[in-house]
């Protein structure tokens, strides 16, 4: 219990944690790119607005030029650009300010900005503008290189600093978890220790009780009164041996006789002990059990499971709807399902089905008895042998349990 709801938390926390540094890296990474582009695009339109050129610095009257731009720019970028005529074809190409371009290179660019048919972009590392006028047009292209490598050398970093805290949080949570779920796990465990001291000392009172029932069902007779007191003692009784089970199989360390028996036979037998109750109900209940499967586990437990499947669907199963029981045996498990028709089930009632004392339709059941531990029992019975179970209702008009037991 401890480990599970451990695991649990540490899941959650740590899932958390990834979404909110995925969230904080990727928003400063987008960011941090975006403002890489708004600075390259702003030196474009200065390089347009001065026909490929930077503006003096100071202008001619001996002043800043208009646009905001530090006095090292011109000598820190690094560009070339490309003159076409009307027909796009290349009438001058100026690789001044670069080195690393030729003139052959710029033509093999032009040609697939051209080819792109985009005023603005990225070839390789060069980000480029296109403006046209009716005798013909200019291309700048600005090496952002240094920009775009400082941008990916921030993605790098931040991933790897992110990455490495994540891993530290993961150790000091995973060493604290522990304490951080053990009062809950103590909870739980002192409730269960409760149910099975309380289930023992209720066994001593009823026994008295149902001896002098009949001690005194001897002297008077029997009558509604006694009768009624056999009733409810017989139930209570019941309902202490369900509780013992429920806490027996989710014990820890708990060992059960695991022995091989015919499981095709036994889900067989026990389903057929429901033929007539199902008809009392007027119902009808459909036996699929692929013949000649064996399975090694706790065939009592087993029989309980089946039983107690059963009875939830014939008991909650509609009126002349058929209630259907099937066995199949598949690569890793042996897949026992339950399937009845049923009155319209919210998600939330199947979501807490399995749960202890949890009863749906509170009005419902309240007529057809149950204590609303069943199905609880029935999953601590598979997951006493290993396996799942897991119910569902795409219609929300039936119910399949399904039970995977898997094979040893």
């Amino acid at each position: 219990m401890l480990q599970k709801l451990r695991l649990k938390f540490f899941a959650l926390a740590i899932g958390l944690l990834f979404l909110v540094l995925a969230v904080i890296i990727g928003g400063a990474n987008f960011l941090n790119y975006r403002n890489t582009l708004a600075s390259s695009d702003y030196t474009l339109k200065i390089l347009l607005a001065n026909d490929g050129k930077f503006p003096a610095y100071p202008n001619e009257n001996g002043k800043p030029p208009d646009w905001e731009m530090s006095p090292e720019r011109p000598f820190e970028t690094r560009y070339f650009t490309v003159q076409l005529d009307q027909n796009e074809n290349i009438t001058a190409i100026n690789v001044e300010k670069i080195a690393a371009v030729s003139k052959d290179i710029a033509s093999d660019y032009i040609q697939e900005v051209l080819h792109a048919g985009k005023d603005k972009g990225f070839v390789e590392n060069y980000r480029y503008i296109i403006q046209t006028d009716e005798s013909g047009g200019m291309v700048i292209f600005l090496d952002c290189g240094r920009q775009l490598d400082a941008v990916k050398s921030f993605l790098k970093t931040s991933v790897a600093i992110s990455a490495a805290g994540l891993l530290l949080v993961s150790l000091l949570l995973y060493v604290f978890s522990a304490r951080v779920v053990k009062p809950i796990a103590d909870s739980y465990e002192k409730q269960k220790q409760f149910i099975t001291n309380a289930s023992h000392d209720l066994k001593t009172p009823i026994t008295i009780i149902n001896a002098d029932v009949d001690v005194l069902e001897m002297d008077h007779g029997e009558n509604e009164w006694l009768q009624d007191i056999q009733n409810q003692t017989k139930r209570l009784t019941e309902l202490i041996e369900e509780l013992l089970f429920l806490s027996r199989m989710e014990e820890k360390n708990q060992s059960f006789p695991m022995i091989d028996f015919p499981l095709s036979d036994v889900v067989k037998e026990t389903a057929q002990s429901f033929e007539a109750l199902a008809a009392a109900g007027e119902k009808s209940l459909v036996i699929d059990v692929q013949p000649m499967l064996s399975y090694t586990g706790n065939e009592k437990a087993i029989r309980r499971l089946v039983t107690v499947l059963l009875d939830n669907a014939v008991k909650y199963g509609n009126e002349k709807e058929p209630v259907t029981i099937s066995l199949q045996k598949t690569e890793k498990a042996m897949k026992l399902k339950v399937h009845n028709s049923c009155p319209s089930m919210t998600s939330e009632e199947i979501h807490h089905l399995f749960d202890r004392f949890y009863r749906g339709d509170q009005s419902r059941n309240s007529q057809r008895g149950g204590y609303g531990i069943g199905l609880s029992m029935a999953k601590a019975i598979v997951q006493a042998h290993g396996g799942v179970i897991h119910a569902e209702s795409p219609d929300r008009r039936s119910l399949t349990i399904t039970a995977s037991l898997p094979l040893k």
